[in-house]
């Protein structure tokens, strides 16, 4: 299914040449003057692009900017990144060949631009050579704030959904 941004944002992507990774999508609240940037860390892209969102990417856009939720009440900027970033929708298997070769380098930058930063890969992530992947880069940025969602952002809800990460 394929969802709407919701008003009021501007969306940009970086997709591979070969346009079957996506790299980055940055979500930006163009009411805001200015404010924080957040960087999502989830597990690997959808159908979401800059035209149109996906049940992750909507549910995150209403949670961060219209839900009012702590801490994200001055957050201008998310930049979604992924574990994998190789764009499948259904039956994911995570494979190094589904990385995607400039990846680990768009997550650091993520990371390093961000002022806070959403682990939101889900509970029942198997992936844990590409957690410890992401852990090892998050060690070197010790300053950011860390959450947690407490599951996947496609089964989200709005109350008591955030939590503080650890590793």
């Amino acid at each position: 299914m394929i969802y709407k941004h919701i008003p009021g944002v501007l969306v940009k992507a970086k997709f591979s040449d070969c346009k079957k990774f996506r790299y980055q999508l940055t979500i930006e609240n163009t009411s805001k003057t200015s404010g924080n940037t957040l960087c999502v860390i989830m597990q690997n892209p959808s159908v979401a692009n800059v035209k149109f969102a996906d049940k992750s990417v909507q549910f995150l856009e209403k949670l961060i900017f219209e839900k009012e939720v702590e801490p994200f009440r001055n957050v201008k900027t998310i930049i979604v990144v992924n574990l994998f970033a190789y764009i499948q929708t259904n039956g994911f298997l995570g494979s190094p060949d589904k990385i995607g070769k400039e990846n680990d380098s768009i997550v650091r930058h993520a990371i390093a631009v961000s002022d806070m930063v959403l682990i939101a890969w889900g509970k029942t992530n198997s992936y844990s050579e590409r957690r410890n992947v992401i852990h090892a880069i998050l060690k070197d940025y010790p300053q950011k704030s860390l959450l947690n969602t407490k599951v996947h952002p496609s089964r989200g809800t709005y109350k008591d959904f955030i939590e503080p990460y650890s590793f």
